[in-house]
């Protein structure tokens, strides 16, 4: 067999390989499915603590601090939220989404609309998160 071509298959076999590591890790990243992700943040409102806009939200799961964190699905450019996937699965930090950012906002108890909000004390939904760490 010519080397040179001996050689491109092993190249093309490494990159198949690649690109099935890469598929591999975008499942595991996926997001954590709650059935009502509005409601718990609402829960958490009224006895626990939130950080919300997505900086604060950055910032708190740079430093490990928050618990859970939701994201409105509608964001627009979605850049804006690209990077919490990868911090949140780095710290291990359930993600959940949300349908909206003007209903995530409202739940959160602001007039405007959010793109994310991270639970930094859980108060009365201790239990749910506490399961979503498990999923």
């Amino acid at each position: 067999m010519n080397p040179a071509i001996a050689g491109r298959e092993k190249e093309v076999s490494y990159m198949a390989e690649k690109k099935t590591e890469k598929a591999e890790a975008k499942t595991e990243a996926k997001e954590v499915r709650v059935e009502n992700p509005l409601a718990l943040v609402e829960k958490v409102k009224k006895t626990g603590k939130l950080k919300i806009g997505i900086n604060e939200v950055t910032k708190a799961v740079e430093r490990g601090v928050a618990k859970a964190v939701v994201v409105a699905e509608d964001v627009n450019p979605k850049e804006i939220v690209m990077h919490l996937p990868a911090l949140c699965k780095e710290k291990n930090i359930p993600l959940l989404n949300a349908p909206s950012k003007k209903e995530l906002g409202e739940k959160a108890g602001i007039v405007v609309g959010t793109a994310a909000i991270a639970v930094l004390e859980e108060g009365d939904a201790k239990k749910e998160i506490d399961a979503l760490h498990k999923k």
